[in-house]
């Protein structure tokens, strides 16, 4: 018997399962999805509202609350309650460091390369799974509204969003029980909203302005006969409304003599402010004034004061917007339209800035904050093979290349490259009778990798041994619609080959490649919780090998209680990693990290000292 699904909200025919749109940000999240009479809508789930805040609460009694219910915990209960983790996926405690004082939840800090963990009371999250939390309430919202099983989404992100975040993004979709087909540049999903183009006989040069809570993005698009090209695209993925909502908070902090070291210890005042900060910004959109008080502190600062306040951050977004200009080989006056988005392209001077920067009044007809939810739909339904008549180019933010002799960035993939795209190199060896070659592979640029992004390592193994010079090895990147980025390094002379890839689905018949994914959903909980652990497991041995190894060399440096205190914690690491509790392993390491560091740092300085004895100023 056939099976015919009908949405019961609506009472039509489903010709196929729905898929949903849906823009993943870092204030807010939504979803939206085609509606019967073929227009995009957002969900509103029984008036919760359509914006859902990308915000997630532990409760006392291990429940998760996400969302408006959510909000409330982040004055009360601060550092159980998790927000803007979209700034954390796919970065290392490195990358975020400086932005450290910004969070009121604690970031765990290992001193590595390894990707962020979150510790929340015992537990340690990461923004995969963070994130899975916020997609799992959209997908939840969506199936209450509509009625029906929600199971496949595109999701947006940023167009500066690198490949590890790109594929946590994925992950975090998997996690939520979503078969993610696309992930979508922001920018390229905003301007399918405001349909420009869909006229075959249009041609047309446009720049999308994408400011929102935590990130910006600027792209410059040429249309013409219906395709959507992206040219270039800049940004910063650490600059946004939030930082608007900083300066007034430092500006409160300024005024009324403030301690800022008692504020980080106040985490439900600094909250506190940091909200109020917000729904000044949002009056001053539309009022000169804003002037209220928190615990008698007054809280009050004029539209031009703010103004002054931002100004550098929205010259920061200029700025980006004439380098998207010059990579895409075009002057402001050859722009003909310019669509704003996100919530933080409501205040007044950034529209009045970019108006003026391009020459021409912008475009915010469609709600900022939805818009990008509106044209991920519009991409969904494209990808059902409801809209064949546009086709949709993308391009790379950040060139792509591998680490040379000395530390040197080797470009492979140019930035700004149309994507899907593959392109490759040729490599020797250095060094003769070399049976292997460590291929890393990084983002960025910059000359040197070390100031470049990390994405992969690995090594090509069984070269046959001959001179320096001689082996040939070809290294391909091939990087797909979706900017996920596969390496492949063949040896030619011998076929030796490694790649670091999905594996494609080749030899197998639809009906395999169902299961496959059925399979994949179904057990996704149960897979990542397995990743983590064996990730965990390994962080664990790497940091009790550190450990050994640092007592060995330096215990004429430490105290005797140091040592025997140590050798407690390193024996306590080693029997949790056998316990299959990836929290109990992190809280481990955490305690180890805790411990050593403060010696491990006078032995640094120590050894320091004792190097520069006897040298002279000469």
């Amino acid at each position: 018997m056939a099976k015919v699904s009908i949405n019961l909200a609506t009472g039509s025919l489903q010709k196929e399962e729905l898929i949903v749109g849906i823009d993943l940000g870092t204030t807010n999240s939504l979803v939206a999805f085609i509606n019967p009479d073929g227009n995009p809508q957002v969900i509103n789930d029984t008036g919760k509202g359509l914006l859902v805040p990308s915000i997630i609460h532990f409760q006392a009694d291990g429940s998760i609350v996400v969302g408006n219910e959510a909000k409330e915990f982040l004055t009360s209960d601060p550092e159980n309650t998790i927000f803007s983790v979209k700034r954390l996926l796919g970065r290392s405690y490195q990358d975020i460091a400086r932005y450290r004082d910004f969070f009121s939840y604690k970031v765990i800090d290992d001193n590595s390369e390894s990707l962020v963990k979150i510790k929340v009371g015992d537990k340690f999250y990461t923004p995969i799974e963070l994130s899975g939390f916020i997609l799992k309430e959209l997908k939840e919202r969506a199936e209450h509204a509509l009625k029906i099983p929600v199971n496949r989404a595109v999701i947006t992100v940023p167009a500066y969003f690198n490949d590890s975040q790109r594929q946590a993004t994925r992950d975090a979709g998997k996690l939520a029980g979503l078969d993610v087909l696309r992930i979508v540049n922001e920018p390229t999903a905003a301007s399918l909203a405001y349909g420009i183009g869909l006229n075959p006989d249009e041609e047309k040069t446009i720049a999308v302005y994408d400011l929102g809570g935590g990130t910006f993005d600027v792209s410059i698009l040429k249309i013409q006969n219906g395709i959507f090209e992206v040219l270039s695209t800049n940004g910063d993925t650490f600059l946004g409304g939030d930082d608007f909502d900083r300066a007034i908070l430092n500006y409160w902090i300024t005024e009324n003599n403030l301690d800022p070291e008692v504020l980080a210890n106040d985490q439900i005042l600094n909250q506190g402010l940091r909200l109020k900060a917000e729904e000044a910004k949002k009056a001053l959109s539309t009022q000169n004034l804003y002037n209220d008080s928190l615990n008698g502190i007054p809280l009050a600062i004029s539209k031009q004061k703010f103004e002054e306040l931002i100004a550098p951050k929205v010259q920061e977004t200029l700025d980006c917007c004439k380098k998207a200009l010059v990579d895409g080989g075009t002057k402001a006056e050859e722009i003909q339209e310019v669509i704003m988005v996100g919530g933080s392209t409501r205040t007044p001077m950034v529209k009045e800035r970019v108006a003026a920067f391009f020459g021409k009044a912008v475009h915010d007809q469609i709600n900022p904050d939805q818009v990008v939810a509106l044209g991920a739909a519009i991409q969904s339904d494209i990808l059902a093979g409801n809209r064949s008549d546009i086709l949709l180019l993308d391009v790379t933010p950040l060139s792509l290349g591998i680490e040379t002799m000395g530390g040197l960035m080797d470009v492979i993939i140019p930035r700004n490259s149309k994507v899907p795209t593959k392109a490759g190199r040729q490599y020797t060896t250095s060094v003769d009778g070399q049976v292997n070659m460590k291929i890393s592979v990084f983002q960025g640029e910059r000359d040197l990798v070390n100031e470049n992004r990390k994405l992969a390592e690995f090594e090509l193994k069984g070269i046959p041994a001959m001179p320096a010079g001689l082996p040939k090895v070809d290294i391909n990147f091939l990087l797909n619609a979706d900017g996920i980025l596969t390496v492949q390094a063949v040896e030619l002379r011998s076929g030796v080959k490694q790649e670091v890839a999905i594996k494609p689905s080749y030899g197998l018949t639809d009906a395999e490649v169902e299961q496959m994914l059925l399979d994949s959903i179904q057990h996704a909980q149960a897979d990542v919780q397995q990743r983590m652990l064996i990730e965990a497991r390994t962080e664990g041995e790497q940091m009790l090998y550190t450990a050994e190894r640092f007592l060995e060399k330096n215990s004429a440096y430490l105290q005797e209680n140091e040592i025997v205190e140590t050798k407690t914690y390193i024996e306590a690491l080693r029997a949790s990693l056998n316990a299959g509790d990836k929290d109990l392993i992190h809280a481990k390491i955490d305690e180890l990290n805790e411990y050593t560091r403060p010696f491990a740092e006078r032995v640094m300085d120590m050894a320091i000292s004792q190097a520069m004895k006897g040298k002279q100023i000469e």
